[in-house]
């Protein structure tokens, strides 16, 4: 275990600087988003509205997120990943600290749906640079070390979070709002002069048409299994979970954060490795594996009646979450290259997220409302279970072979 360890790190030490950049201004925004994700369903409740209504408000920031996508991949291709990526970033936190101050549920639907706006510019910027600046062989490690960044504060996010219910449901607001700021601040002074963040010099490869790419079966599953996510971890985690706690077992507001963050810990055993298993064996495996794990404790998770249990399943829910995210980025960014210029793609495959994210939480809140909260997990890990069909006619994914890009691909599995 010991060697394994020390040739990990000394992979990791090759990465490029400005991957390391990335990941710590991820972590700082997955941090403040854990912060507020406990409270923000309690705080919309406050307002007195029902379950659904409360759930709209994790659908608006997606919704927001959803329809500004194209208009970010535009933004991105014309200016560039750096200011867009700081300008989002900064959006997000005005946005956030108004939340604060929101007097009724109206203002705090307007001001969360207008963060939206930033986060799919800084979403769609930040995968762009990851996808230039990631070596081909190394793919689904990068995608896996940024994915564990923000899992890691999401970890301690809701645990923080939790606590901080306690001394108002305002006060996370502000706290994320100050997150974001210092994550641009570290963004924008760490790029400003990086020529890896600036497209390679001499070379005029057009954008990839979004055709062209949904004529490759591992991107349309990607697509697929994107919407899944969006729909179960972005969606209906954070605006059921809890609410499931606190309505249906009965538990402090604080333990809403416990839950969030038990599955957060689940993700981060397994992302490291997953993404390393990934760039070796394929992508393919993992995201069945890992869609199937997740499907499945999510329909547990609705069926449990103790903390203890839940908690438990969440684990299990995160660890399934872990396996197939870094593998189905790394298959976009198979599609994409390292030198021809995604923005339309990516953008779809961001959007299709954003889609399951808005209609997840309103479609599981409203089966919530008819019938049981355990008949909205029962829907929610179907829906993960069904985009496993099309990885498995997908076939092979190809995988690139170290130190070639795209065009050079070993079959695998």
């Amino acid at each position: 275990m010991a060697n394994i360890a020390r040739i990990m790190r000394t992979r990791e030490s090759a990465l490029p600087r400005e991957i390391w950049v990335l990941v710590a201004a991820s972590f700082v925004i997955a941090l403040g988003f854990g912060l507020v994700a406990p409270a923000l369903p309690q705080f919309a409740r406050s307002f007195d509205v029902g379950i659904t209504a409360a759930s709209v408000i994790i659908s608006a920031f997606a919704a927001m997120r959803l329809l500004f996508a194209p208009a970010s991949g535009a933004l991105v291709q014309k200016l560039g990943e750096r200011p867009v990526y700081i300008t989002g970033v900064l959006i997000v936190a005005v946005s956030t600290g108004a939340c604060a101050f929101a007097a009724n549920y109206w203002q705090l639907l307007v001001f969360r749906g207008l963060g939206g706006i930033g986060s799919t510019m800084f979403t769609v910027s930040a995968l762009g640079l990851l996808v230039r600046i990631a070596p081909p062989d190394a793919r689904g490690r990068v995608s896996a070390l940024y994915s564990t960044s923000f899992l890691l504060g999401n970890i301690g996010g809701p645990l923080v979070g939790g606590a901080l219910v306690g001394l108002g449901l305002r006060v996370p607001f502000i706290i994320y709002a100050v997150a974001l700021l210092v994550a641009a601040a570290v963004v924008g002074v760490s790029l400003r002069s990086s020529h890896l963040a600036q497209p390679e010099a001499g070379t005029h490869a057009p954008p990839m048409r979004l055709r062209d790419a949904l004529a490759v079966p591992a991107y349309r599953a990607a697509l697929g299994s994107n919407f899944a996510n969006g729909w179960v971890v972005f969606g209906v985690r954070v605006a059921m979970v809890p609410l499931f706690i606190v309505e249906a077992l009965r538990q402090p507001d604080g333990f809403a954060g416990v839950a969030l963050t038990a599955f957060a810990l689940g993700n981060a055993v397994v992302l490291i490795r997953s993404g390393a298993w990934s760039d070796r064996y394929g992508r393919r495996p993992f995201v069945i594996g890992g869609l199937v794990v997740c499907g499945v404790s999510t329909i547990a998770m609705g069926l449990t009646d103790h903390l203890p249990l839940f908690l438990a399943v969440s684990f299990v829910a995160g660890l399934g979450s872990g396996l197939a995210n870094p593998s189905q980025q790394a298959a976009v960014a198979d599609v994409v290259g390292s030198k021809a210029r995604g923005g339309p793609v990516l953008a779809a495959f961001q959007m299709t997220s954003d889609i399951g994210a808005v209609v997840g939480p309103i479609a599981a809140g409203k089966i919530a409302d008819e019938f049981s909260y355990a008949a909205a997990f029962t829907v929610t890990g179907v829906i993960m279970l069904v985009a496993t069909i099309p990885w498995i006619l997908a076939g092979r994914v190809r995988v690139a072979r170290p130190g070639t890009d795209v065009t050079d691909f070993t079959d695998r599995r």
